[in-house]
């Protein structure tokens, strides 16, 4: 797509619901739509907003195995109670094979190298394989406003943002722990949905 298009595409999502523009999203798709995720806790918002418009739609999880006991219980609970479909992308070396020769502890940020070649090794060689196996047209994913504003900021693809306020009543998309899948009352932090088109086509 050239920049005139997402230009177009970008103009054309102002206004509409998240629903909607997941929706124009998918009609783009032409059947190659991904969402990926970390689990982390509001991450489930746009998981929720996908599998509504698409149950099928296929959803890639970089599972680096350093992840804490809750993220993999929550991750689990996610997927069974949104019926996802899951498609887990572990890296070639395992977590205990990478901390055992770069110090036995996952690295903090201010050590460069280590972050380097954790996110190298462990991050993102299964998430590029995984994103060449899916082959995807579309690929949806969730940042929050404060999130990261430079990869928010980033060019390279059609990228909408669109606030995220998930309503009381709905399904709780954190799932929460009383598990009875509703939503407390008050007012939830926005989130910001970010569909991103491949530059193919």
């Amino acid at each position: 797509m050239n920049p005139d298009q997402i230009q177009a595409l970008n103009d054309e999502a102002r206004g509409k619901s998240p629903q909607e523009i997941i929706q124009a999203a998918f009609a783009h798709a032409e059947g190659q739509a991904i969402v990926t995720t970390n689990f982390r806790p509001y991450e489930a918002v746009i998981l929720h907003l996908v599998t509504q418009v698409n149950g099928d739609t296929p959803v890639l999880w970089v599972d680096h195995g350093t992840n804490l006991p809750e993220t993999y219980r929550f991750a689990e609970k996610s997927r069974a109670r949104l019926e996802l479909n899951l498609k887990p992308y572990l890296p070639l070396m395992t977590a205990a094979h990478w901390l055992a020769l770069n110090g036995g502890q996952v690295p903090m940020p201010d050590e460069v190298e280590r972050v380097e070649s954790f996110s190298r090794i462990m991050k993102l060689e299964p998430f590029e394989r995984g994103m060449r196996e899916l082959a995807p047209k579309v690929w949806i994913t969730a940042l929050r406003k404060e999130q990261n504003p430079q990869r928010a900021a980033q060019p390279a693809a059609l990228h909408v943002g669109c606030e995220v306020s998930m309503p009381e009543g709905e399904p709780d998309p954190r799932l929460d722990p009383g598990g009875n899948g509703r939503l407390p009352a008050g007012p939830r932090p926005a989130e910001r949905a970010n569909l991103l088109r491949s530059g193919q086509g």
